[in-house]
């Protein structure tokens, strides 16, 4: 095959991976966990075979005499060889990722008794075959592989190739959602495609883009030469990064005795970076590739999350206490119409500025509103007496309420117009709980502190409140539901300088407009739907 056949198959073979990610991680693992232990299985065999029948003393190579006679020899090419000698650990930089997809038992048990034993096989035989074949140092693998064994072990080591591009992909989405719950990366549908295991997460946005980046890096490059310098630069890089966070882990957390971390930072530091210091010397050769994606994705996430956090801090200098949105509805001269308005709010204490903003210009409120919050949590379903948190807002005359909607992450939000007519529902079981337990206290007090709230009185006064405030809240729904929606818009104060404009004006606002819209997020029946927009100068 030639050159340009290769890597069209290549492009070919990436897109169809990418396809199948959106059936989960947990069953594309399950269709490539068996060829992964077939190929384990066919290294570590071969590997031992080559062993024995070449050359059984390169069991020596354990000897650490070696490094230092290599380096003698060869001085400055045995440093920039490091960047080649690195490429035969990458994908040990994948366990960190496959940590949210596994349990660490398991991944330890895997990598010490499997992965490990199966690759120092593999690598010995591969060096005993060598010791007789040094014509055949560019293609080792293919030509140690006994003539019987070619074809299926070329067809089981594209698919290993195949299946080792997973793990990168698993690892970016977590770290995108982890990045999103950070406030760090903009908004992103995130499809959770496991019950059990938080982690197992698909992004289908995230899941394009790296498509598009993946098969356009294999056009340009074509070679896999350029292809394992860049991926050589980003794998010694990760695990230099996660080496120093690690030694704040030792110092902040584990407490760890300071002549242990000095030792660990000169033993563990010194040879990461010997072998950063010879990967780095190929940057132009490929090498610049993942540095320079790194730079535009912090750019990005410095950026979003640098507005985020001044549009939060606003919102929350800015909100509307409970006792101004008394003020507010209580008002005479505003006009309460029909209806039912549901207010969405990222704030669950206290209200957005925004509210005050959609008064003041239309002067009218419906007769019931419900201000929703609708928050994710970390576990995999919220049950359905506990998803909804109702608050009365006083006086209960103004039919103001509050509401906090939880979803865990394997929860379905509304199908159709499925939350709305819950939400009612659960609206009118909280009015009926909260009218009896305020009677039953009010009941107490009228009797001395004695329980008498099965008196006739009292029941019926309870029974006629709750009829009336039931009849209200179906009244407005039959007049219609309207679903408001905060749309904010930032722009830099005036006076701000160049870069904080750029910052704002430019950059947040264009990733904004380019991203998934909060009736998405929400999942909001569009006929009715209202957006109120407000302007903030940050």
């Amino acid at each position: 095959m030639t050159e340009g056949r290769i890597v069209w198959v290549s492009a070919a073979i990436l897109v169809c991976l990418f396809m199948v990610q959106r059936f989960g991680t947990d069953k594309v693992g399950y269709t490539f966990g068996p060829i992964i232990c077939v190929w384990f299985t066919l290294i570590a065999g071969i590997g031992v075979y080559n062993f024995f029948k070449f050359d059984p003393s390169v069991i020596r190579a354990i000897n650490p005499k070696y490094i230092v006679d290599y380096f003698q020899r060869n001085k400055k090419h045995a440093w920039v060889s490091l960047g080649g000698v690195v490429l035969a650990i990458t994908g040990t930089e994948a366990l960190f990722a496959d940590v949210g997809h596994f349990t660490v038992r398991s991944i330890q048990i895997s990598m010490c008794s499997v992965t490990y034993p199966a690759l120092i096989m593999a690598y010995t035989g591969q060096a005993a075959f060598l010791r007789k074949h040094k014509e055949f140092v560019s293609d080792t693998f293919f030509k140690s592989i006994p003539g019987p064994l070619y074809w299926p072990m070329f067809v089981v080591a594209v698919a290993a190739a195949i299946i080792a591009s997973q793990a990168m992909i698993s690892g970016s989405f977590s770290i995108i959602q982890q990045s999103l719950s950070l406030g760090c990366f903009p908004r992103v549908k995130i499809v959770h495609t496991s019950a059990k295991y938080e982690g197992q997460v698909y992004i289908p946005e995230v899941n394009y883009l790296l498509m598009l980046a993946c098969v356009g890096v294999t056009l340009g490059f074509r070679t896999t030469e350029k292809i394992g310098n860049a991926y050589g630069i980003a794998v010694v890089f990760v695990m230099t990064l996660t080496s120093s966070l690690l030694v704040l882990i030792m110092i902040m957390i584990w407490k760890t005795d300071i002549l242990l971390v000095i030792a660990y930072v000169l033993i563990i530091g010194s040879v990461e970076l010997t072998y950063l210091s010879s990967v780095l010397y190929k940057f132009d050769q490929g090498g610049y590739l993942p540095l320079a994606f790194a730079a535009v994705l912090m750019f990005v996430m410095y950026v979003w999350n640098n507005v985020y956090r001044k549009k939060y801090n606003f919102e929350l200098d800015n909100k509307i206490s409970l006792e101004r949105l008394r003020e507010i509805t209580s008002n005479t001269n505003l006009c309460r119409i029909p209806g039912l308005a549901l207010f969405y709010s990222e704030l669950v204490q206290g209200i957005p500025p925004i509210f005050e903003h959609y008064v003041a210009n239309i002067q009218a409120l419906h007769s019931v509103l419900v201000f929703v919050s609708i928050k994710s949590l970390p576990i995999s379903k919220v049950p359905a007496e506990e998803r909804f948190l109702f608050r009365r807002v006083e006086p209960n005359e103004l039919y103001v309420f509050r509401c906090v909607v939880r979803y865990g992450y394997t929860d379905i939000h509304n199908e159709e117009d499925s939350l709305e007519l819950i939400l009612v529902e659960k609206l009118k079981e909280f009015i009926r709980e909260n009218i009896w337990l305020a009677h039953v206290i009010n009941g107490k007090k009228a009797n001395g502190g004695e329980n008498k709230s099965n008196n006739r009185e009292v029941e019926e006064e309870w029974r006629e409140t709750v009829e009336r405030d039931i009849s209200v809240v179906d009244r407005a729904c039959d007049a219609g539901v309207v679903h408001l929606i905060g749309e904010n818009e930032v722009i830099a104060s005036k006076g701000s300088g160049v870069g904080k404009r750029i910052l704002i004006d430019y950059a947040y606002n264009f990733m904004k407009k380019n991203l998934r819209q909060s009736e998405k997020v929400f999942d909001i029946p569009h006929k009715r739907m209202l957006k109120v927009g407000m302007t903030y100068e940050l």
